[in-house]
């Protein structure tokens, strides 16, 4: 049973959930919602098309649309154009969105440090063991 598929999967994906709604409370209060930060965390390594945003994070078009209005009001990203062609709009951070994502992550990895260290050596261990493991789902 331990290793069957199904099984595993309802698993993962009850623990997923807990961890998610866990990473979620350390953004809670803030005037950016959590998928907006997931956004910005898109946003990175550069600047992206709107539609690349939109198929990323699973939504249509005028759902990132409405997303991206709303970081752009509050100053944590800019629109511009893609070099190769001028009629694509792109969104990239701006340096008020870049210090608020490192704000929120650095957050984020202190509440879960705080967690972590409520668990013994050994489970501490087993989750590092497993990491490369939930690494290699995500990819797929």
């Amino acid at each position: 049973m331990r290793d069957d598929p199904t099984h595993l999967a309802e698993q993962v994906s009850a623990v997923l959930r807990h961890l998610v709604l866990l990473l979620r409370r350390t953004v809670a209060g803030q005037p950016v919602t959590s998928q907006q930060y997931g956004v910005l965390g898109s946003l990175e390594a550069g600047p992206r098309r709107m539609t690349e945003l939109a198929e990323e994070h699973a939504v249509q078009l005028p759902t990132m649309t409405v997303q991206i209005n709303r970081l752009e009001d509050a100053g944590l990203v800019a629109r511009g154009s893609d070099p190769a062609d001028a009629r694509v709009r792109t969104v990239e951070l701006t340096v008020e969105g870049r210090d608020r994502l490192r704000a929120v992550r650095q957050a984020r990895v202190a509440h879960l440090t705080r967690e972590l260290e409520a668990l013994t050596e050994d489970e501490r261990a087993t989750l590092a063991a497993a990491l490369p493991v939930l690494a290699k789902l995500g990819r797929s």
